[in-house]
């Protein structure tokens, strides 16, 4: 019987995933593969918390493989070189595998999928971490939408029982290609260190949680959010059963949810928005660039209390709370008039659930200068949002021990000056 190949991307799953259900349900035999892509790893610090997270979730999907005689193919090196060599030398008749809308991963499955053109082999991709994708929610002149709620309102009336059909590949397991097991390389082995393993959050999401994630998600000191979004970045849970439990329970969960497909689907068409302004007289705006500043507000040592316990959240756990990601990423394009691209990569570096196209367009929002964004004269008002979500303190003095004594720094910039400097310097810009 042929064999094909199901490359494992950003689907770090077995059950209801899509692209994988359509491979062993074509008639050939599977060996899955899973490919640590050196482009991407030879620009990470050797302590990067997400490739602990990706190896523990593949030692994970290997047993679940090896229960059935197979097993998870695991390499390393450049996919465009290691995928046509592998279906070369391992005589595979097809590749099966999830789509990825990043202008990166496009260019790379079009290099593979050309390639293997030539030799008549197909590639074949599957819509799978996204609801809707591509061009399956446009306005009625068949454009892209720019804007959120006409978005949302399209999307939800295209709602289905086939937007959330099961994809029961945990059930087709035995059309795997039978081979000998393998363990899985160490982790200093691939060249990092294993720290931190216990800061994981749990892929489980309560009915309570989402129920009450209306009222809660914007005090950062309450356990209110679901704290998925690392889990939806590598593909451990499946968006379609997170997306039916928020329409049965939350409109406003279900609403953060379709964030994610509208910025995937922003990326998708408008790929140079990750490095410009989607509204382009948004590049004019004369940045300070200020990298005394900037390294103050990377070590949470601004003065501004709610902005440094964020800041010192992210560098000791790779994740911060989502109000105060708007309050940081404001207060660094706007207080500090240090440009968003900055902000963005240092989040791309620290975020454990780091995606990029939710990371340009919330960076870009706060700028003012992405598509339905923040209009440029919204200035965060740092204390003004502490008062309001975090009066107790209790959220400032988890982060801030030295809070309230002289060892706290004084604020590196008054916010009445910052405020009427970056109102001049964006009407400056705009008006050229």
């Amino acid at each position: 019987m042929e064999k094909a190949l199901f490359w494992h991307r950003r689907d770090l799953r077995i059950h209801d995933n899509s692209g994988l259900y359509k491979a062993l349900s074509s008639g050939y035999k599977i060996q899955p593969v899973f490919i640590f892509d050196t482009s991407i790893l030879d620009k990470l610090p050797r302590d990067d918390k997400r490739i602990i997270f990706i190896h523990n979730e593949l030692q994970f999907i290997k047993k679940q493989y090896q229960k059935f005689k197979s097993d998870l193919l695991v390499l390393v090196g450049n996919p465009t070189e290691v995928i046509p060599q592998l279906m070369e030398e391992g005589q595979f008749s097809a590749l099966y595998t999830n789509r990825d809308y990043e202008p990166y991963a496009k260019q790379r499955d079009s290099h593979i999928f050309n390639h293997l053109a030539k030799v008549n082999k197909p590639f074949i991709g599957t819509k799978d971490h996204v609801i809707f994708e591509k061009e399956e929610v446009m306005k009625d002149d068949g454009s892209p939408y720019t804007v959120f709620t006409p978005y949302a309102k399209k999307w939800k009336s295209k709602l289905s029982a086939e937007a959330f059909e099961y994809a029961p590949s945990e059930n087709h397991l035995d059309n795997l290609l039978t081979c000998e097991s393998q363990p899985l390389f160490s982790l200093e082995e691939l060249g990092f260190s294993e720290t931190n393993e216990g800061i994981f959050p749990q892929k489980e999401i309560t009915q309570d949680l989402i129920k009450n994630y209306a009222q809660l998600r914007d005090i950062p000191s309450e356990n209110g959010t679901s704290r998925l979004s690392v889990h939806l970045r590598f593909g451990t849970i499946s968006i379609r059963e997170l997306a039916k439990k928020a329409i049965q329970t939350s409109d406003t969960y279900l609403n953060e949810l379709i964030w994610r497909d509208f910025y995937q689907m922003i990326i998708y068409h408008f790929p140079t928005s990750v490095t410009s302004a989607f509204k382009p007289k948004y590049d004019l705006v004369e940045w300070e660039n200020n990298e005394y500043h900037f390294h103050a507000w990377c070590e949470g040592k601004t003065g501004y209390p709610l902005v440094d316990a964020g800041m010192r959240e992210l560098n000791e756990t790779g994740f911060m709370h989502n109000r105060v990601r708007m309050v940081v990423a404001s207060f660094l394009t706007k207080h500090l008039l240090i440009d968003w691209r900055w902000g963005e990569a240092y989040f791309a570096e620290k975020l454990l659930d780091f995606e990029l196209a939710s990371n340009v367009g919330g960076w870009q929002w706060a700028a003012s200068s992405g598509c339905d964004a923040a209009p440029y004269f919204r200035v965060f008002n740092p204390y003004s949002q502490q008062e309001k979500f975090d009066k107790s303190l209790k959220y400032i003095k988890k982060w801030l021990p030295e809070y309230g004594t002289d060892d706290y720094p004084e604020p590196i910039v008054d916010h009445t000056f910052a405020r009427n400097r970056v109102l001049d310097r964006y009407k400056k810009a705009l008006t050229t």
